[in-house]
């Protein structure tokens, strides 16, 4: 199994993509009117996938899942480069913290971090992606099982990252408020070459497989005992 992609419902998905294509330093694979694709290239023949599916109305409740940027002693200059990408400073209530939090062009927040031990080797350009959970040690075993990756120490509760050392962190963070309907952003994991029954697993783990678009589409939409929706890609047709 391999953690693939990080979506983000877009209203237009060209200026979402650009401005995060950019602010990640990712190779734009796919531009068209209603999808754009961006690839990280991690190194150690690793990746993760941007992806801005275009949607008539994105969420308006809380996001529940966003992504921590590297800032560590440089992180003044990167915010700059990020305001002057588009971003903007943002409010969530985060009161004194020595992260800054900014705003992408859609509004969607997410943060550039101070200095931390645990991302300075290897994450690439996303120190980290925090999850909301309802219980972190409970979604932690769910998270660890469903991707194939170990336990970190870390800032949160339950900290996991791929065996190889190399990619984000995925953090599982106390819930500030129950789910209210659907993120704005997900995580795409892709079924590969003798993996097991990645959706059975979903729900012997405690998540759930939800109403299904329409269509036949290569992925099945679930969510984890939290209810944070995961999508399982089938996998490649050879």
């Amino acid at each position: 199994m391999r953690l693939e992609n990080l979506v983000w419902d877009a209203r237009d998905p060209q200026c979402l993509g650009t401005f995060w294509a950019a602010a990640l330093d990712a190779t734009v694979m796919t531009d068209q009117p209603d999808l754009v694709e961006a690839r990280i290239d991690l190194g150690q023949d690793r990746f993760l996938d941007l992806c801005f599916p275009r949607v008539a109305e994105p969420a308006a409740v809380p996001q529940r899942l966003h992504p921590d940027l590297v800032g560590g002693a440089d992180q003044a200059a990167v915010v700059e480069r990020l305001i002057g990408l588009g971003a903007r400073p943002a409010d969530i209530g985060q009161g004194d913290v020595p992260w800054v939090v900014l705003a992408d062009p859609e509004g969607n927040a997410f943060c550039v971090m101070e200095h931390r031990d645990a991302y300075a080797r290897g994450t690439g350009p996303i120190a980290a992606l925090p999850l909301d959970s309802s219980d972190p040690d409970r979604d932690g075993v769910f998270w660890e099982r469903l991707l194939g990756w170990r336990r970190e120490s870390g800032h949160a509760p339950v900290s996991l990252r791929h065996p190889s050392g190399v990619g984000p962190l995925l953090e599982l963070c106390p819930e500030p408020e129950p789910r209210r309907g659907k993120s704005t952003l997900h995580l795409d994991v892709r079924v590969e070459a003798g993996d097991p029954d990645l959706v059975a697993l979903v729900t012997e783990l405690g998540g759930r497989v939800l109403d299904q678009p329409a269509g036949n589409l290569p992925w099945t939409v679930c969510c984890d005992p939290s209810g944070n929706e995961v999508c399982i890609l089938h996998p490649h047709v050879a």
